[in-house]
């Protein structure tokens, strides 16, 4: 088995990969993150690896702890990159740092995974998704703190229809494992892919949050 720190260069690997496909008019493409165009999605998603944690924790401190402040800056660090120097940035990194190392590489693979079909959705650019790298991510998704999922799934169930995968208690969810995911990471576009009377408790608090 594959440790997670693997799995993360992998799908770090596959996204840059992927990156090298687009074309110019799609990096200017909206994502799935509202007010973030494709390339604003990769320079965030590269933002916090060249931050040793004194840096890291100095630009919290700036933003008052406001995740959005924080992402803000990041984005501005990289508001003069050009779609090439990002993909080559990315292939350079495939091997976590810095924040994304947290959680044991968890927080790099769920990352990558979630911002990577932030961009393929919209442009209509599906893929599987190995399972060996799904069902990791989307059980550390439940908790990780990057994403805020605690309050959108407590009381919460899930099962996945596709893999051997399901969690919480409470009010039931049912799907494939890759709209589970993007649901509890906010995304609140893929419900319409869910299933049970779970579904309309996420959709009040996705809209909420």
């Amino acid at each position: 088995m594959l440790s997670v720190r693997k799995l993360a260069q992998a799908e770090r690997r596959s996204f840059a990969a992927f990156l090298r496909e687009l074309s110019d008019e799609d990096w200017q493409e909206p994502s799935l993150c509202a007010g973030w165009t494709v390339q604003d999605v990769i320079a965030h998603s590269l933002s916090f690896d060249d931050l040793a944690w004194p840096e890291l924790l100095g630009r919290f401190g700036r933003a008052r702890l406001s995740l959005a402040e924080v992402n803000a800056a990041g984005l501005a660090d990289y508001s003069s990159w050009e779609p090439d120097q990002l993909i080559t940035r990315m292939e350079r990194c495939a091997d976590p740092r810095g924040l994304t190392t947290a959680f044991g590489c968890r927080v790099a693979l769920l990352d990558a995974m979630v911002h990577q079909q932030d961009i393929r959705r919209p442009l209509g650019r599906p893929r599987m998704i190995p399972n060996e790298r799904l069902v990791p991510a989307l059980s550390f998704a439940r908790f990780a703190p990057p994403i805020g999922a605690h309050h959108r799934v407590v009381g919460l169930r899930f099962t996945a229809t596709d893999v051997s995968w399901r969690r919480g208690i409470g009010s039931h969810i049912c799907g494939n494992a890759e709209a589970i995911m993007m649901a509890i990471a906010g995304r609140t576009c893929v419900l319409d892919e869910l299933s049970g009377p779970g579904v309309s408790v996420l959709r009040r608090r996705g809209l909420a949050s």
